[in-house]
C-alpha cells in the first residue's frame, strides 16, 4: 500500500488547524458552566479541596495521593492563588480571606477557572495529535486525526470538568512524540525527554506509566546496537523515577497516606461501575463509550487503521499500536470500568482513522480523490458532532437540577433537607440542609460551611469509604440524617446491584421507612442527564422507623408513590 499524497500546502495547515483548535475551543467552552454553583461531577470538590486546602495551610503537601494528583493540586493552587489575586487588585474581595470565605458560598469563582484550565489541555492534546499525525505520515493524517478528537463527545464531557484525566493524556501524548524522534534517529536526549514526560505523567495519574511501552517500542525501532538501547532505556527509567520525586516528594515523605489512598483506588466494587470480567469489560468500551462517541464508521476505519501498513515506516507498528492495544486490554482486566478510562486512547484511535482514511483515498483516482475524502469525513464527524451537541443540551438539564426546581417550588421555609449531592444552589435557600459525611453522621450544611471544614477532615470522616452518601452513614448516627425531605440518587443505584450493597441498603431502607416518593427525575436521552434522582418526604420523627431484619435478600423500603406533580422518567 503507498503512503497517501501530500497534497495540503503549508500556509493551508496552519489555516485549518487553526479551525480545528478553535472549533475544539468552542465546543469545550459551551457549557463549561454545567450545575453551578451546584457541583455534578462527584470527584471536583476533592481536587478544588485539596488545592484550596493548600494554599490556606500553606502547605506543599496535598495529603491525597490516589491518582496521585499531584501535578493537578499544584496547577489547580496556583491558579486559584492568580484568581484570588487578581479578585483582591481588582477590589473585588477585601483580601485572600474574604476571597476564601466567598468560594464556600459560591465555588463557582475557582471550579470556572479550574474547568477552563482543563480545556485547554484538551486542547493541547488535539494539537498534540496533530504533530503526532504529521510526524507518522503527513499533515492531512494530523489535521484528519485532530479533527476527529475536536468533535469527540467523550473527549469534551471531560475537557470540562476538574479531574487528572485530561492532563495526564497531555502528558503521555508528549511521551509518544519523543518516542517517534527515538524510533527515528534514537538520541539519547529524547529518551531523557520521555522519561520527563512520564514522571510528569505519573506524578498526574498512575496510569500514565503504560507509555512507556510506546517508548520500549521506540527504543526496538531505533537505529543503533542493542547495547546502547538498553543503556539508554535505563536512562530513561532513572529520568521517569527522578522526575515523579521530583514533582511529588510527598510520595516518599509521606508513604503511608499513599498506601492508604492506594487501597481505597483499588476497590473491586463501585455502584454503577463494577466490571463483569475482561470479555464483558472489553464488549462495554467498544460498545459504550468508543462506539456512542465514533460511531460505526469510526470504529471500522479503526480497525482498518490500526493495521495498515505504510512501507518504510516502522514507528506505527512499534511505537502506536503496542501501546494502543495493550491499554485497552489493561482497562478492561480491571475490576470496575469507567468512560473515562478511554480518554488517553481517544487520540490513537483518531490516528488510525485518519490513516485509514487516507490510505484509503490514496487508492482512488487522483481527480477524485480529495473530494472523496472529504466526503468520508464528512460522514466520519457528522454524526460525531449530532453525539456531542445532544450531549451538551442533556448537562445543561441535569436531574439534580430538576430535583433543586421541585423542592423550591414545594418544600415549605423551615423544612429540613437532606441531600447526597453538592447541591450548592440550594443554600440560599429558607431550609436547614443536611449533608451525610460518614462517620459524623449527617452534619448541618451551613454550619459546616461556617467553619471552613477542611476536605482533609471530609476524607477524615469519610474513613476511606468510595462514596459519600447515606449508605455509608454509620449505622449508629443515622438518626441525625432525620429530615422532612430526602433526595436521594445511589439508593436507587445500590439497588440496580442489591447482592453486593445489602449494608448499604439497610441504612437507606431503615431512614426512608414509611416515607412518600413526591419526585423522580431520570436520565433522558437528548433531553437531560445526571443520575435516576428521588425525592421522598420521610415519616415524621416520632413514627419508628420499620426494623431491618437480617436476610440474605435486600431489604426494600416501605415507600408510598404519592406523587405532587408529573415525574420525569
Amino acid at each position: 500500500m503507498q503512503p497517501p499524497r501530500n497534497l495540503v500546502s503549508p500556509r493551508l495547515d496552519c489555516v485549518l488547524l487553526a479551525l480545528v483548535l478553535l472549533v475544539a475551543a468552542g465546543l469545550r467552552v459551551d457549557g463549561i458552566g454545567f450545575g453551578l454553583p451546584a457541583l455534578n461531577d462527584a470527584d471536583e470538590p476533592l481536587f478544588v479541596g485539596t488545592a484550596l486546602e493548600m494554599l490556606a495551610g500553606p502547605s506543599l503537601n496535598p495529603g491525597w495521593f490516589g491518582h496521585p494528583g499531584t501535578v493537578t493540586f499544584y496547577s489547580l493552587a496556583l491558579l486559584f492563588a492568580a484568581v484570588g489575586a487578581v479578585g483582591v487588585a481588582t477590589g473585588q474581595f477585601a483580601d485572600m480571606t474574604a476571597f476564601g470565605a466567598a468560594i464556600y458560598a459560591d465555588p463557582a469563582l475557582v471550579i470556572l477557572p479550574g474547568r477552563l484550565m482543563m480545556a485547554l489541555f484538551g486542547i493541547a492534546c488535539i494539537w498534540l495529535t496533530f504533530r503526532i499525525g504529521e510526524r507518522l505520515g503527513d499533515s492531512r493524517i494530523g489535521l484528519t486525526a485532530a479533527a476527529i478528537l475536536a468533535v469527540n463527545a467523550v473527549h469534551i464531557e471531560y475537557s470540562q470538568i476538574i479531574r487528572t484525566d485530561m492532563q495526564a493524556s497531555f502528558f503521555m501524548l508528549l511521551c509518544t512524540l519523543a518516542a517517534l524522534q527515538i524510533a527515528k534517529d534514537g538520541r539519547r536526549r529524547h529518551y531523557l525527554l520521555a522519561g520527563l514526560f512520564v514522571g510528569l505523567g505519573c506524578a498526574t495519574k498512575w496510569p500514565a506509566a503504560t507509555i512507556a511501552i510506546a517508548v520500549i517500542g521506540g527504543a526496538i525501532a531505533a537505529p543503533g546496537d542493542a547495547r546502547s538501547r538498553w543503556q539508554d532505556l535505563a536512562l530513561f527509567a532513572a529520568s521517569a523515577v527522578v522526575t515523579l520525586i521530583a514533582v511529588s516528594p510527598y510520595l516518599l515523605i509521606d508513604h503511608a497516606t499513599v498506601l492508604a489512598n492506594l487501597g481505597g483506588e483499588a476497590r473491586p466494587l463501585h455502584p454503577g461501575a463494577t466490571g463483569q470480567g475482561f470479555l464483558a469489560n472489553l464488549g462495554w468500551y467498544i460498545g459504550a463509550p468508543l462506539f456512542t462517541s465514533l460511531g460505526v464508521a469510526g470504529l471500522v476505519l479503526i480497525v482498518i487503521g490500526l493495521d495498515w501498513r505504510v512501507p518504510g515506516d516502522r514507528r506505527w507498528t512499534y511505537v502506536i499500536l503496542p501501546f494502543s492495544l495493550a491499554f485497552l486490554l489493561i482497562i478492561a482486566l480491571q475490576s470496575l470500568r469507567w468512560e473515562r478510562w478511554v480518554l488517553p486512547l481517544l487520540p490513537f484511535l483518531a490516528l488510525a482513522a485518519a490513516r485509514a482514511l487516507h490510505g484509503l483515498a490514496a487508492h482512488l483516482p487522483a481527480r477524485w480523490a480529495p473530494a472523496a475524502t472529504g466526503a468520508m469525513l464528512l460522514l466520519l464527524l457528522a454524526p460525531m458532532i449530532d453525539t456531542t451537541r445532544t450531549e451538551a443540551v442533556e448537562r445543561r438539564t441535569d436531574t439534580r437540577q430538576l430535583a433543586s426546581a421541585w423542592l423550591r417550588a414545594h418544600a415549605p421555609p423551615g423544612s429540613r433537607i437532606l441531600i447526597e449531592h453538592a447541591a450548592f444552589d440550594l443554600l440560599s435557600e429558607p431550609w436547614s440542609l443536611r449533608f451525610p459525611l460518614g462517620a459524623a453522621g449527617c452534619v448541618d450544611v451551613h454550619a459546616t460551611l461556617a467553619g471552613r471544614i477542611q476536605y482533609s477532615e471530609v476524607e477524615g470522616r469519610r474513613s476511606g469509604r468510595a462514596i459519600v452518601d447515606i449508605g455509608h452513614v454509620d449505622m449508629a448516627r443515622l438518626d441525625s440524617c432525620r429530615a422532612d425531605f430526602a433526595v436521594v440518587s445511589n439508593h436507587i443505584r445500590y439497588r440496580a446491584d442489591a447482592r453486593h450493597y445489602r449494608k448499604e441498603l439497610a441504612r437507606y431502607d431503615r431512614l426512608l421507612a414509611g416515607g412518600t416518593l413526591r419526585f423522580r427525575a431520570a436520565p433522558l436521552p437528548g433531553a437531560r442527564s445526571g443520575p435516576e434522582i428521588a425525592i421522598i418526604e420521610l415519616a415524621p420523627a416520632n413514627r419508628p422507623p420499620a426494623p431491618v431484619k437480617s436476610s440474605t435478600a435486600a431489604p426494600r423500603p416501605e415507600v408510598r408513590q404519592t406523587f405532587a406533580r408529573p415525574t420525569f422518567d
